[in-house]
């Protein structure tokens, strides 16, 4: 038998597909790089945006269509989150959810025999220390904890994750230290929400970042998304541990909106000036910094004013990164029982946040153009050369180098995207 794995969505989502491989693996059966190897196929789903729904809505149907003789099985926050769509699109499929990959082994075996199987439900099943199959050795997953202790009025992803469960440090420092003697160069903790990590525990998001960063050999950390209202009473020690040398200067530290109002109707449980408040520590502290943020355009409540409060705060803020969203609604969200704004006005909206989101970014990477960076060379280039990151995390391309290694190179060049550089 064998079994080929199809991943959608986000870094923990990817981290869940590898260790269903590697509960395959453990239990002797073939992983193949291929559909058309394959006699079963688990389409791992992402359910966080109605674009990615469809996607993956499509795949499962297209896969029964193209090969009605393979088994096919879904897993991920789609199994957990629109149950009642999932049975009506595949009622012959089984069902791994994202709190039983430990069982991977015993859904295929059944599956492939001819039966229905469907593992569901929450769990406090650790996913650190667990055997996992990945096609980059370089870059290392570590999911720090599962669920989030938020509300927010547009998501539907906690009712797949579920309330908080924070995983143990010690457990977490010895996967990454396995990792970087493997040949890992870049650990990446991920989770639903990095800041919520160790609220339910005790234990702190600082400490687990030090202790890892202080490990032996020569690595990145970068540290995923935080909920800004999970650091507001730990922000100096979340500082210092984003400071330590071989962490990147780098936060993922999503507003959604730039008005006080909207924020409160999205159930976010902070405001405009705290999170002010906090990028300015962050960025008086760290002067190269990158800010990553999210931002959803045309939420249901969000007037011209509440528009206009977003785009003087991107102009203020000037983040590195923004990962723009059209809201959509969401299976079982508190805001779909909203009406929608007009498309064409969410539309016109996406479209001026587009443009300043390319010129913040291209002018604070045209800044770089000259200087000299150490860069870690992580993944080829899908159109050749190299791509290798910043000690701030900014993509840098590069040809003649090594995988794995840092290199000096001087900036020639940059785009809204990109640096591109040559050997210092």
């Amino acid at each position: 038998m064998k079994v080929y794995i199809d991943s959608y969505g986000c870094t923990f989502n990817k981290a869940d597909g590898q260790i269903m491989a590697g509960v395959l693996l453990e239990n002797e059966i073939d992983l193949v790089d291929s559909i058309e190897e394959a006699d079963v196929i688990i389409v791992n789903t992402c359910y966080v945006k109605l674009p990615t729904e469809n996607k993956v809505v499509y795949k499962i149907q297209k896969l029964q269509e193209d090969f009605p003789d393979k088994k096919v099985i879904v897993s991920g926050c789609m199994v957990e989150i629109d149950p009642e769509k999932l049975e009506k699109i595949g009622p012959n499929c089984s069902w791994i959810g994202p709190h039983q990959l430990n069982k991977s082994a015993d859904v295929v075996n059944g599956t492939y025999c001819g039966e229905v199987i469907r593992e569901t439900g929450f769990s406090k099943e650790s996913k650190v220390c667990v055997p996992k199959v990945t096609d980059d050795s370089l870059i290392h997953i570590i999911q720090i904890c599962e669920g989030c202790l938020g509300a927010c009025a547009f998501c539907c992803t906690r009712f797949a994750r579920g309330p908080l469960n924070s995983y143990p440090i010690k457990d977490i420092v010895r996967e990454a230290k396995e990792a970087i003697e493997n040949g890992a160069c870049e650990i990446q903790l991920t989770a639903q929400d990095t800041a919520a990590f160790g609220k339910d525990t005790g234990e702190k998001l600082s400490d687990l970042i030090k202790e890892v960063a202080n490990l032996e050999g020569d690595f990145r950390v970068r540290v995923g998304m935080m909920h800004p209202k999970n650091i507001l009473n730990n922000v100096d020690d979340i500082i210092e541990a984003i400071k330590q040398p071989k962490v990147y200067n780098f936060i993922h530290l999503p507003i959604q909106s730039g008005s006080d109002k909207v924020l409160s109707e999205m159930r976010r449980g902070h405001s405009i000036g705290q999170y002010l408040d906090i990028v300015s520590k962050f960025k008086s502290e760290i002067p190269d910094l990158t800010l990553a943020t999210d931002i959803i355009v045309g939420y249901p409540t969000e007037n011209d004013e509440d528009f206009n409060c977003t785009v003087k705060l991107l102009e203020n803020v000037r983040p590195s990164l923004i990962h723009l969203s059209k809201y959509q609604h969401r299976k079982g969200a508190i805001s779909s029982s909203l009406e929608e704004i007009p498309r064409d006005v969410m539309k016109k909206r996406s479209k001026f946040l587009s443009e300043i989101k390319s010129k913040i970014t291209e002018d604070e990477n045209r800044e770089l153009v000259g200087s000299y960076q150490n860069v870690l060379v992580i993944e080829k280039g899908s159109k050749g050369g190299f791509i290798a990151k910043t000690n701030s995390y900014i993509p840098v391309i590069i040809d003649n180098v090594e995988l794995g290694t840092f290199v000096n190179v001087k900036i020639t060049e940059a785009t809204s995207t990109y640096l591109r550089s040559e050997l210092a």
